[in-house]
């Protein structure tokens, strides 16, 4: 059948299936034209781009409005300290506009469907060059996996998995649950954080590289209690990928409202 047949019988079925199954693009609402397992339309899936700053720490990346908290070496005042308990993080965009929307229909309303395009976000950000042990997904507890019906850090570490032929393994465990990180300053995120993940009896992880991967990165404590927990079971090295991040230059008001629908990380 020539390809202008096929053309033209493509979007006879997809106008008949527009009439049987009407939907709207979860994101910017418009009707969706073409036939896919994924509720959102290919202009916003192209939207989101990547993370752009100036000035940044090397290690966790945070964004700056200048060098001044950088030291000599380009790293922030928590990694000097060595508060973090990852090496190094990318994250592929900040977390607002369509990007946020995107994570809060693959988390909240449960279009799973979304981890192959938002798995293909983490590869662009992630160096090829980079090589690890085991891929860890940020674990829930187990009231919210059960709450939810899936884990979307579990998703996406798939996603990456396939890409850099690394075993995805579920090490960590989220050992309470704690209180909502939204309106904590980063220290009583940390705190309230602190204790919260262990790794499974019996697993050692001497000396291997880790991939720990999460959907969005507010302020780090949550990532690096985590972290820490990796390193104690005998990480050596603990990479954190993410799908946005909060960009602290953004106002106040901002962030305020960003930390609040994150995941608190």
């Amino acid at each position: 059948m020539p390809g202008s047949a096929v053309s033209a019988a493509r979007k006879v079925v997809c106008g008949l299936l527009d009439l049987i199954f009407p939907d709207d693009c979860r994101v910017c609402q418009q009707p969706l034209h073409e036939v896919s397992r994924i509720p959102v339309c290919s202009s916003c899936l192209a939207a989101p781009k990547l993370f752009q700053a100036e000035f940044y720490c090397v290690a966790c990346r945070t964004p700056f409005v200048n060098a001044a908290p950088l030291d000599e070496h380009g790293l922030c005042s928590l990694c000097r300290l060595g508060v973090n308990g990852f090496e190094e993080v990318y994250a592929f965009g900040a977390y607002e506009g369509t990007l946020r929307k995107l994570i809060h229909a693959f988390k909240f309303e449960g279009v799973q469907t979304l981890s192959r395009p938002l798995g293909r976000f983490l590869a662009q950000v992630l160096p090829r060059d980079l090589a690890f042990d085991l891929i860890v997904p940020m674990p829930l507890h187990w009231r919210r996996r059960w709450q939810r019906g899936f884990n979307q850090a579990e998703l996406l570490a798939r996603e990456i998995a396939r890409r850099w032929n690394a075993p995805v393994e579920r090490v960590v465990r989220r050992k309470k649950a704690t209180a909502p990180q939204a309106g904590l300053t980063s220290a009583q995120r940390r705190k309230n954080v602190s204790g919260a993940f262990e790794v499974k009896r019996g697993k050692r992880l001497d000396g291997k590289r880790v991939l720990l991967i999460d959907d969005v990165l507010t302020t780090g404590a949550t990532a690096s209690a985590c972290a820490r927990a990796l390193k104690r079971a005998g990480a050596a090295h603990v990479t954190l990928l993410t799908l946005a991040r909060r960009d602290r230059r953004a106002p106040i008001e901002f962030a305020i409202t960003a930390a609040s629908a994150g995941s608190g990380s």
